[in-house]
């Protein structure tokens, strides 16, 4: 733990799946809050978090949870942070920051934003982080190392408050970057939504194939397939609300999308192969790119060890 003073005196974080419970995990090793206090609807949930160890305080009392807070970051499904602001609002501590970990913006802001007093500093948020597991156990302290972590705070947001929480997803080991609600949403559309739902479906697809078994899309899955299936083994719940709560630029992105995969279905039927080989070599370069920012590895097969036998 570091000797640097603490970040937060009482850091709330509500919802311990993956997300709430590496923040949780990540916070305590790395110093970033005296006192610790996690909740969640699911009993549990709240068992498993206090068997784990990771939380100084563990409660399904969420106004019993904010209180004194002074950090609260709501890791919920997107369709639930209005529910629960409207339940923790008026407990809120003056002064306090309030988050979120959601992947859409937008619809945060527009849930959220009308409930909470004057006197608190609402600071949405997103780390790009995360993996096809769920659940308090999924969690580690690792998960924001060298991630992303986009925040969309107001223009008037208190420049004090926003540098503090700058500094803790920092301290967490995230990258930090501003931009308003709607850009992050249509980034994010072309680089994790659309992606996923383009997996939910070929993944589908191939299950629904009558000449094809499914023992057989099982036995004999290519790399391309079972990369697939992992980003399609995503919580199914939080995906729904996503794509609900991200419709315009989800649809957007899926409209430019359908018409190029027009183009590659007429370069395909016409032989056009310079077309195919030209699209090939810039997806290359983009995979190049990801991998010189250090934000996936370029071992083979994605990094994966393979076992003996």
């Amino acid at each position: 733990m570091s000797d640097a003073p603490f970040l937060f005196d009482r850091l709330c974080v509500i919802g311990c799946g993956l997300i709430g419970s590496s923040i949780l995990r990540a916070a305590r090793e790395r110093g970033l809050a005296r006192t610790l206090v996690a909740a969640d609807l699911s009993p549990r949930v709240v068992a498993r978090v206090g068997e784990l160890g990771i939380a100084d305080v563990v409660t399904a009392e969420f106004v019993q949870a904010v209180a004194e807070a002074d950090c609260v970051i709501l890791c919920v499904p997107s369709g639930a942070f209005g529910a629960v602001t409207e339940i923790i609002a008026p407990h809120l501590k003056a002064g306090a920051i309030i988050s979120d970990t959601g992947s859409v913006k937008g619809a945060v802001v527009a849930q959220m934003a009308p409930v909470l007093p004057a006197e608190v500093h609402f600071i949405p948020a997103h780390p790009v982080a995360g993996t096809e597991h769920s659940g308090p156990d999924a969690g580690f302290a690792e998960l924001f190392d060298n991630r992303w972590c986009i925040v969309t705070p107001a223009e008037d947001i208190d420049s004090q408050a926003l540098a503090r929480y700058r500094a803790f997803w920092e301290g967490l080991g995230s990258k930090v970057e501003c931009m308003s609600p709607d850009h992050h949403d249509l980034v994010l559309a072309v680089t994790s939504h659309v992606p996923h739902l383009i997996a939910y479906n070929i993944v589908g697809t191939a299950g629904d194939l009558e000449a094809v078994t499914q023992s057989e899309v099982i036995k004999f899955s290519a790399s391309g397939f079972r990369d697939f299936t992992r980003i399609a083994a995503s919580d199914p719940t939080m995906w729904r609300d996503i794509f609900l709560n991200n419709k315009k630029a989800v649809l957007e992105v899926l409209g430019r999308f359908s018409e190029d995969l027009a183009y590659l279905q007429r370069a395909i039927r016409w032989g056009e192969g310079d077309k195919l080989f030209d699209l090939f070599t810039r997806t290359r370069a983009v995979r190049r790119s990801i991998i010189d920012q250090g934000q996936d590895t370029a071992a083979p097969d994605f990094g994966r060890p393979h076992g003996k036998g």
